[in-house]
């Protein structure tokens, strides 16, 4: 729904500082659409540069109505609470958005498109686009990806939010400089808002998770010769079901694993502690493998998350990775992805 022209503004209160930000920040690092303000009033007036190290010079300011000076044309929904319920203070600067001529792109569970508030602003020619939507015919997973000739190369984690997305843009845009056929597959709304198409994982039912995801990859698995898979979840976190449909849905050829650099606990839940990286290996690719029950797949590389270190620990931190595990690392945003694109080339 959106055009490559239209110009963005970006809902993100607390989310610049806080941890709820990524679709936005994300939207930042990777939309090649016009992004003209960002609204976070934790942040007003600061340098987002010199806040987030995204190298986008875009005014933060407080609220919508301050943003209307920049004249956007839509407004993106950039943070994602848990549970994605829509906090009361962003519901109302949504109703002021839409008031004054925006659209909205919503990657949220709640539902605005049909809110009878938001419906009775809508003017001609706005839009709503509710980006976690089940897509319509699907199936349950049948395996049938391992019939495709291509790399599925699918990015796992040692937790969620590690940068997985990030990890599989990146490898997307080395692959493409080097004239690659190459596709990023979204399974997210942040995802699906940068690339346009996708899906929702997390808006599918548990039933049909794997057949989605199977149905995504058919779609461009003849046309493409590297599928970059987006990854969501983890295997050892306790409130996660996204990532065996994933697995099973994709039949990947490669894994590349994703990890915050010293992370040794599941975010918030001290009790659930990280294996060390190369106990992780083994669980991916065992599972991956279902024991011998699909094709053989391998974790080809780590891609280490470093965004919280000075770069001199961060280089410090992806030796000792490559150590412990004997696989290529490297900080993907940081460094570049080639590195990470020889592991998969070389892999199979």
């Amino acid at each position: 729904m959106l055009k490559p022209d239209q110009k963005l503004a970006i809902l993100l209160h607390e989310g610049i500082r806080g941890i709820h930000g990524k679709t936005g920040l994300t939207l930042l690092r990777y939309s090649e659409a016009p992004i003209v303000a960002v609204i976070d009033k934790q942040c007003a007036g600061e340098s987002l540069p010199k806040l987030t190290g995204i190298h986008r010079d875009v005014p933060i300011v407080a609220s919508v109505e301050e943003a209307l000076s920049y004249h956007p044309e839509v407004l993106a929904i950039g943070i994602a609470p848990s549970g994605g319920i829509l906090p009361d203070i962003c519901f109302e600067e949504i109703k002021q958005a839409v008031a004054s001529g925006l659209s909205v792109i919503n990657g949220l569970h709640t539902r605005l498109a049909t809110h009878p508030e938001i419906q009775a602003l809508l003017k001609e020619n706005e839009w709503i686009w509710d980006v976690r939507q089940e897509p319509a015919g699907l199936g349950v997973g049948t395996a049938k990806a391992r019939s495709l000739s291509c790399r599925r190369v699918l990015a796992v984690g040692t937790d969620m939010a590690v940068g997985k997305m990030s990890t599989c843009l990146e490898l997307h845009r080395a692959s493409w400089r080097r004239g690659m056929r190459s596709k990023f597959l979204a399974t997210g709304q942040a995802g699906i808002m940068i690339s346009g198409d996708g899906i929702p994982l997390d808006a599918v039912r548990v039933d049909f998770a794997a057949g989605a995801v199977e149905q995504l990859v058919m779609r461009y698995g003849e046309d493409f010769d590297i599928l970059y898979i987006e990854g969501q979840g983890s295997l050892l976190h306790p409130g996660s079901t996204a990532t065996l449909p994933l697995l099973r849905g994709s039949q990947p050829t490669h894994l590349i694993l994703v990890h915050r650099a010293g992370q040794t606990h599941i975010r918030n839940l001290p009790h659930v502690v990280i294996p060390p990286l190369s106990e992780a290996i083994k669980l991916y690719e065992m599972v991956g493998s279902a024991a011998g029950a699909f094709g053989e797949v391998k974790v080809v590389a780590i891609a280490l998350n470093t965004g919280h270190l000075d770069e001199a620990a961060a280089k410090d931190a992806i030796e000792q990775v490559k150590k412990e595990t004997g696989l290529p690392c490297t900080d993907v945003v940081r460094f570049g992805g080639d590195l990470l694109v020889d592991a998969v080339m070389d892999g199979r």
